[in-house]
């Protein structure tokens, strides 16, 4: 979740030239489902107003047609919709090609994918004010689609850990 109330991060400015980053007090934001294939650098995101079993098995079925060929992993974490009985016949169906892999609880250090959503944050929001939640959005869709041109730094950046 991307929220529109703004995020303060840590910065610099010069001794009495204080950064103020103006708010509305609104909690709105953008809701993002969104995976990162570690051996080609791409990421695909949707976004969805809310976010729920349903909501989760139609972006199962776009994963698959993203990645049409081939046997898909997804790293998650136990949030129950993940293990909803709704998702039960479709995985079925689709086991040849589709496998969960489940996270230990409080581990998202392990999700390559919170690497993304922190970078997002920190290029993006923290420390600016977006008037709206268009703005918002229009800036997180410039990250995804300038950060998919360059899979190498993707790569890079989240896949490779010491």
């Amino acid at each position: 979740m991307i929220r529109d109330y703004q995020a303060i991060a840590k910065t610099w400015f010069l001794k009495g030239k204080q950064r103020i980053i103006p708010t509305y007090g609104k909690h709105h934001g953008v809701k993002l489902l969104g995976v990162l294939n570690y051996e080609t650098g791409h990421i695909y995101c949707t976004e969805e107003e809310k976010y729920d079993a349903q909501i989760f098995l139609e972006f199962l079925k776009k994963i698959l047609q993203v990645y049409s060929t081939g046997k898909i992993v997804m790293v998650l974490d136990n949030a129950r919709i993940h293990h909803a009985k709704l998702l039960q016949p479709f995985l079925q169906e689709h086991k040849d090609r589709l496998e969960f892999a489940f996270l230990p609880p409080y581990s998202p250090q392990l999700n390559l994918i919170e690497g993304l959503w922190g970078w997002l944050k920190s290029d993006v929001l923290y420390n600016v004010f977006y008037s709206t939640v268009n703005d918002i959005r229009t800036a997180v869709e410039g990250f995804i689609s300038n950060i998919n041109e360059s899979p190498q730094q993707i790569i890079n950046r989240l896949c490779v850990r010491m």
